[in-house]
């Protein structure tokens, strides 16, 4: 591998690594299923692939065709914004009518109805969201195009960063399963995800 090249992935990786870190509804979802041990790989996948997927259409040149047609971004916004408030709500739920055998979920296996819900709600989670347009197809893709022939090797730096991040979230949340041991720690959890969901899908709506 050339310098050059070595210098483009490295560039890629550290760019997306840095829209990607921030906390988000995304990032807070796959922080919870890790913690439960729920669908983890699942859950890691979807938003790896995803990312993977929407940063090659930026590359590719995509993000010109979205600018393009700004009424996509609404209507993905205001469905996004619908969706996130009824997670959040849910959330907030959870916190104030807490489930006594919440702590047991860090080790209770999902059956397959469940794992179902979990894969569905990661795939809204992530393709409801504008701002992972905005983040993956358009910036990554404008950033991308900049390195000329070297775009490539930029959005596969990228697109590592996202599979590094949400394999680290996901599986190192497991790290938690001793605090997560009891209720009150499952109430704070489901509080920051309540949070970040609500805000997240006003934020949206207002935008939209």
């Amino acid at each position: 591998m050339t310098s050059s090249l070595l210098a483009a992935v490295l560039a890629g990786f550290g760019t997306g690594l840095s829209l990607i870190v921030a906390i988000g509804a995304q990032n807070a979802f796959v922080l919870r299923q890790g913690a439960r041990g729920h669908a983890v790989l699942a859950v890691v996948a979807i938003c790896a692939v995803s990312d993977a997927v929407l940063i090659a259409l930026g590359v590719a040149g995509v993000g010109a065709v979205v600018t393009a047609w700004p009424a996509a971004l609404t209507a993905v916004g205001l469905a996004g914004g619908a969706f996130l408030l009824a997670y959040g709500l849910l959330a907030a739920r959870r916190v104030l009518r807490p489930d006594p055998s919440a702590a047991l979920t860090t080790t209770d296996g999902p059956d397959a109805a469940s794992a179902r819900r979990v894969v569905l709600t990661c795939l809204a989670m992530t393709w409801l969201n504008p701002h992972v347009y905005l983040d993956t197809v358009l910036l990554l893709g404008s950033l991308a195009s900049d390195r000329g022939d070297l775009r490539w090797a930029f959005g596969i730096g990228a697109a590592l960063a996202s599979l590094t991040w949400f394999f680290a979230l996901g599986f190192g949340a497991r790290l938690l399963s001793g605090i997560l041991s009891r209720p009150k720690a499952w109430r704070v959890l489901d509080g920051l995800v309540a949070a970040t969901m609500l805000a997240m899908g006003g934020m949206l709506l207002a935008g939209a």
